[in-house]
């Protein structure tokens, strides 16, 4: 699994971060855990392959935002286990 981190300008509000999900959900079809923070800045979510940051940026510019950085990184999920 890969965590991807986007480094987002524009996000005024939580309608801001709900658009940056959606071009994120289509664009990533493998996406899960998509969470965007107008406060931080940036959207995270995991996905199984790394994803095509270049088609992230094109896709985020036409609805009118602008990605200043994309970071891969390994991702493993946390066991919270009962046992």
């Amino acid at each position: 699994m890969i965590k991807t981190t986007l480094k987002i300008d524009g996000m005024m509000c939580g309608m801001c971060e709900s658009h940056i999900n959606d071009v994120i959900r289509r664009v990533v079809p493998d996406a899960q855990k998509v969470k965007s923070s107008h406060t931080k800045g940036e959207s995270t979510f995991i996905s199984e392959q790394e994803p095509d940051g270049d088609k992230i940026i094109a896709a985020v510019a036409e609805t009118g935002y602008t990605v200043q950085s994309v970071n891969t990184e390994s991702y493993t999920k946390k066991f919270l286990g009962l046992f």
